[in-house]
């Protein structure tokens, strides 16, 4: 999907690229599903395929982490959700706020996945005095003019902004000035952030572009000449090994 971000380096502190970092979730998703089967090992060929990547970038990643699996035996499936979860901060609770409860929001709020992924939806925000107080996925709705003190109550550090288009910037303004240091962001629109704000973007008509774009590739159909528009005979290469979340294409939500 694409992605607005600050500029920073191209690896984490630990020295975990931000590539390798994109596809922990992958990996976490098809752990989980094998854990939840009582498969105590996978192999790297297994869990790669499971994931969508090859498995010699799979092992990589893992030397990452110091996480290498034992010849013949493979991964310890339990072991690694662990070492997983605690890489990407899932071991503790995140409260997160949703703000813009339209059909997208209010879909968001009734997603069953957050709670066990380690993120807990602490408010849900909207402008609209009309749906103050109404209940939605059991959490009653709270206008815009609580952000603030929501905000600083619940110590939350992660907002996700469901709005239209013309109030995402302002909202997102909002939640940097009361604190909120990363935003995931689901309003057609680019975000500008401070340094130190991280942002994701999720833009579902520009996922579907892609797809359509493939889905003209496969039946062979040729753009007309002079319009501007990638050949349809240009095969992309895969060079996720080497490109930070910006280039990634990762699932917006674990199934």
């Amino acid at each position: 999907m694409a992605t607005g971000r600050t500029h920073r380096p191209a690896t984490r502190s630990r020295g975990i690229p931000e590539a390798t970092v994109a596809r922990l979730p992958l990996y976490l998703r098809a752990l989980t599903a094998l854990s939840e089967r009582s498969v105590p090992t996978v192999s790297s060929e297994e869990l790669a395929a499971a994931a969508g990547v090859n498995s010699a970038k799979l092992r990589k990643d893992f030397s990452y982490l110091g996480s290498y699996g034992t010849r013949g035996v493979g991964y310890d499936v339990e072991y690694l959700v662990y070492q997983i979860s605690r890489e990407l901060g899932l071991t503790q609770d995140w409260p997160v706020v949703i703000v813009g409860i339209g059909n997208l929001g209010a879909a968001l709020a009734n997603y069953g996945g957050f709670a066990s992924r380690g993120f807990r939806v602490a408010a849900l925000i909207d402008a609209d005095p009309g749906l103050t107080g109404k209940p939605v996925a059991g959490i009653p709705v709270q206008h815009t003019d609580e952000l603030e003190k929501i905000i600083k109550d619940n110590g939350v550090s992660i907002g996700v902004i469901a709005t239209p288009a013309g109030a995402a910037q302002q909202v997102c303004d909002r939640l940097v000035a009361a604190g909120v240091t990363s935003i995931l962001n689901f309003a057609p629109t680019v975000l500008s952030v401070p340094e130190g704000v991280d942002v994701r973007k999720v833009d579902l008509s520009i996922e579907l572009q892609i797809l359509a774009f493939h889905e003209q590739r496969k039946s062979g159909e040729e753009t007309p000449a002079g319009d501007g528009a990638v050949p349809a005979a240009v095969t992309p290469r895969d060079d996720s090994a080497d490109q930070g979340p910006d280039g990634d294409v990762p699932a917006v939500m674990p199934a």
